[in-house]
């Protein structure tokens, strides 16, 4: 297999077709609350519990201090608060807000084209697919 066979230029397509449909939903419901693709997925990835900026920087693929930017406009809005770590005052913890979590709870479910695609397969489909795109990923 060579990286200009047939199958993999369309597996190649295919992947691209996907990551702008979901660009185009996630930029659509960002858009819906006055926020970047950004700040949305900084509010989806605190709703479940309060979490150092560290983590969630990882949970979004950014530095830190790229983080702060955004957590300062969403904390402006209401949307989430900074608060001390309990055993480390020195590290601070993003939580959402009531309005935070309302507006989290909402972004997911404007994010159709994420979950109704994978409906359509099976659990065992959908772990093949998990384990492949694993694999792709794994460095």
């Amino acid at each position: 297999m060579t990286a200009d066979d047939p199958l993999t230029s369309e597996v190649i397509h295919l992947f691209a077709k996907v990551t702008d449909r979901y660009t185009r939903e996630y930029e659509a419901a960002a858009a819906h609350h006055g926020l970047t693709p950004q700040q949305a997925k900084a509010l989806i990835a605190l709703d479940e519990a309060p979490l150092p900026m560290r983590r969630v920087a990882e949970r979004l693929g950014a530095e830190p201090s790229n983080l702060t930017g955004i957590v300062d406009r969403l904390q402006n809005r209401g949307l989430v608060e900074r608060q001390p770590e309990p055993n480390d005052r020195r590290i601070k913890l993003l939580a959402t807000t009531d309005a935070g979590k309302a507006a989290a709870q909402d972004l997911r479910s404007r994010l159709r084209f994420a979950r109704n695609p994978l409906a359509a397969l099976n659990e065992n489909q959908r772990r093949d697919l998990r384990d492949l795109l694993q694999l792709m990923t794994d460095e």
